[in-house]
């Protein structure tokens, strides 16, 4: 599904924003946000609308291929126009990109992050580097340095003693949480490989932590349904098979304690998940987890822009 933007000067963004979604109300279904953002849908597709300063809007237009794409840039375009002043604002629309082309961390930007935030010690580096040379490409499943460390100030800002961890690869993240925990606390730790556990299981020695972590072997679903119904957990991490996060999650919110957090990773599905064209069982179940935490009372929610995603969930 190709995305195109366009950014407009404009003297009133939010004047503008208004205008055009009062005078699209008839002919399409209109949102106007409390932030004065405003969505216009389409049959073709849709257009969000936002004030970016005070004299500019950004225009993002979605639609299911490139003809449609260009339908929504047309009417959204001409009726702007329409109600612009006659000598109105000069709208560019960017060339169509696909959800799986955009560029979600720009490499300048990812290396100014890894050299600002508190460096690896010698166990993760190590253990980074044993991961690389033992799955190759698969090694892309690690978490990065910058989130393992934002793990590891996640569950001291909680206070968590009890966390719960589902999807091991190899260790990362569960020696970086478990490494944060108290020396008397304890991470449950689920996944269904021997082969790649058996690196975390070493690393979790080298970092002293070992005897903090309980792994479990098997279905994480099993698992989850198997421990008591009680609030429990102070923190929870979910990194596993995609199709069955919308489970994990409901799993796990019930047994967290009033204020405890449950983080969810790649949320983002390399910019997948922003465009329905792409419709494999791991963006749909990831789209759906995204609403089921958005509409969820128990919870309050933030989405963050970190690697692939990051959606942090705090019990209410």
């Amino acid at each position: 599904m190709p995305t195109s933007t366009a950014h407009v000067t404009t003297d009133r963004p939010e004047h503008s924003i208004k205008q055009l979604i009062s005078h699209l109300s008839h002919d399409a279904t209109t949102d106007l946000a409390g932030d004065s953002r405003g969505t216009i849908t389409l049959p073709e597709g849709r257009c969000v609308l936002t004030p970016a300063g005070d004299h500019h809007l950004s225009m993002v237009a979605t639609a299911a291929d490139a003809d449609s794409l260009a339908s929504v840039q047309d009417v959204v375009t001409r009726h702007l126009l329409e109600v612009a002043a006659p000598d109105g604002p000069s709208v560019d629309w960017t060339d169509p990109v696909a959800g799986d082309a955009l560029q979600l961390v720009d490499p300048v930007v990812g290396d100014y992050l890894l050299t600002h935030c508190t460096p690896a010690d010698e166990v993760l580096t190590d253990l980074a580097g044993a991961t690389r040379e033992a799955a190759g490409g698969a090694a892309r499943m690690q978490i990065a340095q910058d989130e393992g460390a934002l793990l590891g100030m996640l569950v001291k800002l909680v206070g968590a003693r009890r966390a719960v961890e589902v999807g091991v690869f190899t260790g990362y993240s569960s020696t970086c949480i478990a490494r944060a925990l108290p020396a008397d606390g304890h991470l449950l730790a689920c996944d269904v490989s021997t082969e790649w556990t058996s690196i975390a299981r070493e690393y979790w020695k080298r970092a002293g932590v070992a005897d903090r972590i309980d792994l479990r072997i098997g279905p994480a679903i099993d698992t989850l349904r198997a421990l008591p119904a009680d609030e429990t957990f102070d923190f929870a991490f979910i990194d596993a098979d995609k199709p069955s996060y919308p489970d994990y999650y409901e799993e796990i919110v019930p047994r967290l304690r009033p204020g405890g957090l449950v983080v969810l990773d790649n949320v983002f599905q390399g910019g997948r998940t922003f465009d329905p064209a792409f419709q494999d069982e791991n963006q749909v179940a990831i789209r759906r987890v995204n609403e089921i935490v958005m509409q969820d009372d128990r919870v309050e929610s933030v989405m963050l822009a970190v690697r692939d995603g990051v959606t942090l969930a705090r019990k209410r």
